[in-house]
């Protein structure tokens, strides 16, 4: 996975430089735009019941996919505007959310470290 996401980072980067757009991607507006993208994700949920949301027709999937790709872009920008690996930060957060989330206290519950 880290090839293709290097890759991908590669590939956006070139994108972005035929088209002159780097002026236009400092990371306030990379950030701004990946939390639009990830509006327009959750908009193609909206109204469904959870039953519907898991079992989505081809059409609605393949709208999903293509938020998703959008959601994925903008990460991958604004990582790569600030010099930040998203695997190493995704691996180290997880050893954070083990720590916090322990298998015996958390498992089978939805609640919120520390809520009643």
């Amino acid at each position: 996975m880290p090839d293709s996401l290097t890759s991908l980072r590669h590939q956006l980067a070139a994108f972005a430089a035929e088209r002159d757009w780097q002026q236009f991607h400092a990371p306030k507006n990379l950030a701004s735009a990946l939390i639009v993208e990830a509006g327009e994700l959750l908009e193609q949920f909206q109204w469904m019941t959870e039953e519907q949301s898991r079992a989505l027709q081809p059409e609605q999937k393949q709208a999903v996919a293509a938020e998703i790709a959008d959601v994925l872009l903008y990460l991958v920008q604004l990582s790569d505007a600030l010099g930040i690996d998203p695997i190493a930060a995704a691996q180290a957060k997880i050893q954070v959310n083990a720590r916090k989330y322990p298998v015996a206290t958390a498992r089978g519950t939805s609640r919120k470290h520390g809520a009643p």
